[in-house]
């Protein structure tokens, strides 16, 4: 450990170990009912489940001998009201710990060290790297993209008192940490009713109010400190994207009136902003010729906001008008006093605009299909025997489309709103302009018919194809997918229609490639294999038809759904990768965990600008040469081999669904999404990869980030290439980084949880072909590393995977007890309300353990 680790480690042991400590003790003194020996015994109960699992005990076992031993309940009512009550305690313990973790962050993450803005200066040298970052930056960006995937269980009252607790621990004040904790004992953990697709866009937007407002506007502002010169072009660096009540694909509960009310929530919600900084600026500018002008912006914006039936009268450029008109007087009569405030002002209006996030919709290419067929039936508008045609008839068909379908026609609800949401992305465009909604993903694409269907639906919808000012954004998933993505895009591209449609959206095209998907259908090693393959073999493509190509990445919290140090991954894209922007997804408790406050999201957003940037100028480093990317994907096809096997394991499965709490995923009230895309029997390509993930997360074993890679390894050892191996960890970035997520995926690993299925006539073969997985990959990972313990240079996320660990260890316990009982009811098809009882327990239990985890699904 270097003694910048070092001393990082030391600050992050008094600012959050120790005050964890202090804090948690304050806990036993909260006056509620029975919650003092709670405390107490939850201390004790901790302690037990270590040494109990030790001894290799079950978690039934350690249940029975510490209710037996500790406690004189002897009735299951009071035992499993003693079993909620821990919950509770923990699930508050959880909080705590995550306000002392956000609290500390500016002292525990250098914010002017390596990959932030400060650090950039010292990459740009010389003269000659000077013009290539200026170069980089007239048209980079990074796109962030909230989603409303469900994997955050805080309700927005509980991340308003984290929020307000990490002010109270910066400010040392343990009165006011005292009385929100207090606050906390009060508060319900859990939702009652299941979130609305609205819900789920208003607890993002208060991020976007209160976290990405404040944090991008910083950024840019260092930005242009420390690199004056105006080379940002007309678009802006940061852009943030939206996916709640415009991302239908699986999600009944999402309609056209929905994505209409969540754009006037966001154009609302930036124009607050706005409103909230106009007030501040009235304080600084009492200039002659600059007061005035700021009073009328003022009224502006507060008619907008506040006068009911007022018309939505503004635009963008009329507030950045306004604004330059400020500015230039300030500079030319005022020697420039202030003008800083209204620069910074300038580059948020540049950033949001009138939109805030640009509002995405997505649709599975099932659906659109279905759509065409029944239009084919009902009109005139597409041949009779639309179904029939060959896919270049279908084609030729839909681009002679010349006037709209009346939605009426499609008696489905669902194929009726298909062709209302792409009406009303011109509706949003008209008020929010055109970044407020100006892209349609489609999921499952298999071919270039998925996309010129949604062509051909736009021309239906009423959109003309001179005027179509949308991205059609074609989303490649499986690994099938992925592989035969590049002779999708090349029919496309050769489709003089389509190709025209390109020309007028300014030759660029958006592909979006699911990490969570490929990763669920084909394994760790595989899936990011394959997604750097497509990535090469579509730059290439792109670049022969001399067409600019974005890659959007679906991407998850851990590193099973492409998460992790995803800076990292970026900036290990070599040369033969297109990267004229960084855009991904960012979901779950990855909000709340990287983006949570204004020195997270500033340190995280500063980490995947400098990644794109840096790569840029140094892509050479990172590119892979012929041998080691035969190597890498001689790996990955062992990998998926691996995988392969295990997923075809008659019980596979099942194994999951009889362990893990898989199958009350629905029932936890976190998403408006159902676990599944269609109803019916459990089956892998349904499955969605949230509950998939989440679920081998709760069984602590994390299954998806790491099998295959130990026996891919073991394979290259075997056959004397294991020095090939050791070269291409030293000399590539990318290989690091797939290693380093596996690393994280692993620490967060406990098998002795569920180590009493290892004999399970069933499921014992399932559970020992995981666990000699796991440590294959970890005997070969720390060979490569030439550490003791994974996750050896990380030392501070070390011992926060530790800390939190011990935390959630007895929910775990209580969790798999609860299922444990579950299913001895239902080997005697008992339905009691005990049974009703563990199941609350169960589903309770996942929620402290998730927001444990941070990036667990």
């Amino acid at each position: 450990m270097d003694g910048s680790a070092g001393n990082l480690l030391q600050i992050y042991n008094h600012q959050v170990g120790l005050k964890f400590q202090l804090y948690n003790s304050l806990f036993t003194a909260l006056p509620f009912h029975r919650v003092e020996k709670t405390g107490i015994l939850l201390s004790l109960f901790l302690l037990h489940c270590e040494e109990g699992y030790n001894k290799g005990q079950s978690p039934d076992d350690i249940i029975s001998s510490f209710i037996e031993q500790y406690t004189s309940y002897r009735t299951e009512q009071e035992q499993t009201d003693l079993l909620f009550r821990f919950v509770q305690y923990a699930e508050r313990q959880v909080v705590l710990f995550d306000a002392l973790e956000d609290a500390a962050f500016r002292d525990t993450h250098d914010m002017n060290g390596p990959g932030t803005i400060k650090n950039l200066e010292s990459q740009v040298p010389t003269t000659k790297a000077k013009q290539q970052l200026e170069e980089k930056l007239k048209d980079f960006s990074v796109r962030l993209v909230l989603t409303a995937h469900p994997t955050q269980f805080y309700p927005s009252e509980v991340l308003g008192i984290i929020n307000d607790l990490s002010k109270a621990i910066i400010n040392d004040s343990t009165a006011q940490v005292n009385s929100y904790l207090l606050q906390l004992g009060k508060t319900p953990f859990f939702k009652k009713e299941k979130p609305t697709p609205y819900d789920e866009a208003v607890s993002l937007i208060w991020y976007l109010e209160n976290v990405f407002y404040q944090s991008a506007g910083q950024i840019l502002t260092s930005l242009k400190n420390q690199f004056p010169s105006d080379i940002y072009g007309k678009h802006s660096l940061i852009r943030m994207g939206f996916w709640p009540g415009g991302d239908r694909d699986g999600n009944p509960f999402v309609k056209t009136e929905t994505t209409l009310k969540v754009a006037d929530s966001l154009r609302g919600a930036i124009i607050k902003s706005y409103y909230a900084d106009v007030r501040k600026l009235k304080r600084r500018l009492t200039f002659k010729g600059v007061a005035n002008v700021l009073a009328s912006l003022e009224q502006k914006l507060f008619n907008n906001l506040f006068v009911p039936g007022h018309k939505a009268d503004l635009s963008k450029e009329e507030i950045m008008d306004m604004l330059e008109q400020m500015r230039q007087t300030l500079q030319e009569r005022h020697n420039g006093l202030f003008v800083n405030l209204v620069e910074n002002l300038q580059r948020k209006v540049e950033l949001f605009g009138l939109h805030f996030a640009s509002l995405d919709i997505r649709q599975d290419s099932s659906v659109h299909s279905q759509a065409m067929e029944v239009i084919a039936e009902k009109t005139s508008l597409i041949p009779k025997n639309y179904k029939e045609l060959s896919e270049a008839q279908k084609i030729a068909a839909l681009l002679k489309v010349d006037s709209p379908a009346d939605p009426a026609v499609l008696s489905d609800e669902l194929l009726q709103d298909t062709l209302e949401s792409m009406a009303a992305i011109k509706t949003i465009q008209q008020t929010n302009g055109e970044e407020g909604c100006h892209r349609y993903i489609i999921s499952h694409s298999t071919s270039a018919l998925d996309v010129l269907e949604v062509y051909g639906l736009f021309l239906l919808s009423g959109w003309q194809k001179e005027t179509l000012s949308v991205d059609i954004v074609p989303l490649f998933e499986t690994i099938d997918d992925l592989q035969h993505a590049g002779e999708v895009m090349k029919n496309l591209y050769e489709n003089p229609a389509y190709r025209q449609h390109l020309t007028q959206r300014n030759n660029t095209q958006t592909i979006m490639l699911g990490f969570s998907d490929g990763t669920k259908d084909g394994g760790y090693l595989m899936a990011n294999y394959s997604i750097y393959k497509t990535k090469e073999t579509l730059s290439a493509i792109s670049r022969q038809y001399d067409v600019d190509v974005i890659f959007f990445d679906g991407r998850g919290g851990p590193p099973a759904r492409g998460g992790g140090k995803t800076h990292q991954f970026y900036a290990s894209m070599g040369s033969n990768i297109a990267n004229k922007e960084i855009q991904l997804t960012i979901q779950g408790q990855t909000i709340s965990s990287n983006f949570g406050t204004v020195d997270s999201a500033q340190f995280n957003m500063e980490q995947l600008l400098h990644a794109g940037i840096t790569n840029a100028l140094h892509k050479t480093d990172a590119t892979l040469n012929e041998m080691e990317e035969k190597l890498l994907q001689d790996l990955a096809i062992e990998s998926y081999e691996a995988y392969n096997q295990l997923k075809k394991h008659p019980d596979f499965l099942d194994y999951l669904n009889y362990a893990s709490p898989l199958r009350y995923y629905a029932e936890t009230n976190i998403g408006s999404r159902p676990a599944k895309r269609k109803a019916g029997k459990l089956n892998l390509n349904d499955l969605r990869a949230v509950p998939y993930v989440g679920s081998w997360s709760q069984l602590k074993q994390n299954l998806p980030g790491y099998y295959g890679v130990g026996m891919a390894l073991d394979k290259m050892d075997k056959t004397g290439r294991w020095a090939e191996v050791q070269q291409l960890y030293k000399n590539s970035i990318f290989f690091r980084t797939l290693l380093g997520n596996c690393e994280m995926a692993m620490s967060k690993c406990f098998f002795p949880l569920t180590a009493f299925l290892s004999e399970h006539p069933k499921y014992g073969n399932v559970w020992n072909m995981i666990f000699d997985e796991f440590e294959c990959t970890k005997k070969h990972v720390l060979r490569l590393t030439g550490s003791a313990k994974l996750m050896d240079d990380k030392p501070v996320e070390q011992l926060s995977i530790r800390m939190r660990q011990r935390i959630e260890l007895p929910l775990l316990t209580i969790q798999q007890f609860a299922l444990t009982k579950i299913r001895e009811m239902e080997e005697q098809a008992a339905e009691t309300q005990s049974k009703k009882n563990y199941e609350s327990l169960v589903i309770r239990c996942s929620f402290g353990i998730i927001n444990a985890e941070r990036n667990s699904a």
